[in-house]
């Protein structure tokens, strides 16, 4: 079942083998969980589907018929519970297994799956069940999440059902003791491929969430991300580092994977502990890992010691920008290059060093053949080479992959499209040979003394120097420059702050980039704010910073 996805692309190559055109097809009626996950399981029952773990040492390993008959009894449980076609229902599982089933369940009966973190505070959960019109919440046992969920159901009569995992609690339905009861069979529900499959609360970083749909059709497109750019082993095990409630986790760790019939391999934690991950990489024998840059910046700074990574066969980076000297100190290592890419909740891969391309370390690749992309200036014009612009998606006709629409957000949805093109709201320039060079955000851009500044590219000659753990450049307002260059910087375990090191910083900055870049201002912290997928807040920062000239 490893070529079952070419059903539903068609892929053409050039002479160098190189994808230089993907085009969906057969998409009338889609549903991933009957015509994947079902298909292999009908087809290869004992198939390796996943293979999950927890810090404490449990252990579970789940086949392709085990998982189709698993979400067969979670969708008859939900129907039994009265959650049918179109009804939301957010998951806040974590990275428990039984996310894997719940969601597919959702996806049979079509319900609109919103996977959610488990971070979020009482006001949080209020107001997605009240933006979203979320009928039922199936949660995890740890953390505050149960309790929250109580608290916040008070205020929601739109939340008419509370399930939790693994355990009996007051208030909540036994979901794993109730779908046990259920039968293994169901009966296809058909659905429309452009009925709503997910809705994401994206993390952002500002503003109140965005509620971004994705239809049917969103898995199709993933068969790009897993196999030209993960380059995922249909009998290995695929690693993405993100928890459920992100959609990085659409991404790496259900779809375009499974498309490809290949086994997924999830680490349920809490805190990220590199020599632990790292431990785990090497008993399971992984094949193919992606994670955020900040995991490859502490396997790096903190050492990778003695492990053995050789069961690796290709890495993967998104979400930031990623520092080419790491990637670097990485290849090093274990003799593979960190392949970027680059995508959004409203979108899957849209740029990325594909498999077979050549690669050009620091920069995020080239468009993929999905999508029609190009860098504009202010006036929607394509911007000149190496010209700093915003990236926006021009639609192709019948574009999958693409969002559906922000729900209940008309204005927000008419602003992102304005001018007839998807603007991500990213700033990048295009080199000579058409790679993508990330910047930042539209907003996150520093105006100083007539120069324009990407935090990025400070932050990428910041990391370079050995007491830097992580970094956040950000914009301080002045009366002369109109902004300051501000460094926030996390140190490595074997330097401590002085004013010192912060002069060294500064010299370091000018002499390894132009020196109107350099920091003017440092401060160092514990920790960096980031959202739930690892993206730097740095309006948090900018945040604090006003707030602390305003009590001066």
């Amino acid at each position: 079942m490893t070529n079952l996805h070419k059903k539903y692309c068609i892929e053409v190559y050039d002479d160098n083998h190189e994808l230089i055109d993907f085009n969906v097809q057969n998409t009338k009626g889609f549903n991933f969980a009957y015509d994947v996950v079902d298909v292999i399981a009908a087809a290869e029952p004992e198939r390796r589907a996943m293979v999950w773990c927890d810090v404490a040492g449990n252990e579970r390993s789940f086949t392709f018929g085990e998982i189709s008959k698993l979400s067969n009894q979670a969708a008859n449980f939900f129907l039994e519970q009265g959650i049918t076609k179109g009804d939301a229902v957010m998951l806040v599982l974590k990275r428990h297994y039984e996310y894997w089933y719940a969601i597919l369940a959702l996806h049979k009966i079509g319900a609109i799956a919103i996977p959610a973190t488990h971070l979020l505070t009482i006001k949080d959960i209020v107001y997605r069940v009240k933006s979203a019109n979320i009928k039922a919440v199936v949660a995890t046992n740890q953390d505050t999440v149960a309790n929250f969920t109580l608290e916040a159901a008070k205020e929601c009569p739109e939340l008419q059902k509370l399930f939790i995992v693994r355990e009996d609690r007051p208030g909540f339905i036994n979901f794993s003791a109730e779908i046990e009861k259920q039968s293994t069979s169901l009966t296809r529900i058909p659905n429309d491929e452009k009925d709503p499959l997910l809705l994401y609360f994206t993390s952002g970083t500002t503003g109140y969430p965005k509620m971004v749909i994705q239809d049917q059709t969103y898995p199709i497109a993933h068969i790009l991300t897993a196999k030209h750019w993960h380059n995922v082993n249909p009998d290995g095990l695929h690693l993405t580092v993100a928890d459920t409630g992100w959609a990085k986790a659409a991404w790496g760790k259900i779809y375009g994977q499974w498309f490809l019939a290949a086994g997924i391999f999830v680490y349920d934690y809490d805190k990220f502990i590199p020599h632990d991950m790292l431990a785990v990489i090497e008993k399971y024998q992984l094949t193919t890992f992606c994670a955020p840059p900040t995991i490859y910046r502490f396997f790096i700074k903190e050492g990778m010691g003695d492990y053995d990574l050789s069961s690796l066969e290709y890495v993967t980076t998104a979400g930031e920008a990623l520092n080419h000297v790491i990637n670097l100190q990485f290849q090093e290592k274990t003799g593979l290059a960190i392949m970027e890419g680059f995508g959004q909740t409203e979108t899957t891969l849209a740029i990325a060093n594909l498999v077979g391309s050549k690669a050009k370390p620091g920069s995020m690749g080239r468009p993929v053949p999905l999508y029609d992309i190009m860098v504009v200036d202010e006036n929607l014009k394509q911007a000149a080479s190496n010209q700093i612009g915003e990236i926006v998606l021009i639609p192709k006709k019948g574009q999958v992959g693409i969002f559906s629409g922000y729900l209940r957000d008309p204005e927000l949805e008419e602003f992102a499209w304005r001018g007839g093109v998807y603007h991500t709201g990213d700033t990048a320039y295009v080199d000579e040979d058409g790679y993508y060079w990330y910047v930042g955000r539209t907003d996150d851009l520093i105006k100083s003394s007539g120069y324009r500044i990407g935090p990025f590219e400070v932050e990428s000659v910041l990391m370079e120097h050995n007491a830097v753990l992580e970094c956040a450049i950000t914009g301080v307002p002045d009366e002369i420059r109109g902004q300051l260059v501000k460094a926030t910087v996390v140190l490595t375990s074997a330097y401590h702050p002085s004013e010192e090191l912060k002069k060294e910083l500064q010299e370091y900055v000018k002499k390894n980039t132009a020196p109107y870049k350099y920091p003017r201002i440092i401060e160092f912290v514990e920790d960096i704010p980031k959202t739930i997928s690892g993206k730097i807040r740095r309006v948090e920062i900018r945040e604090k910073d006003t707030r602390d000239t305003t009590k001066n």
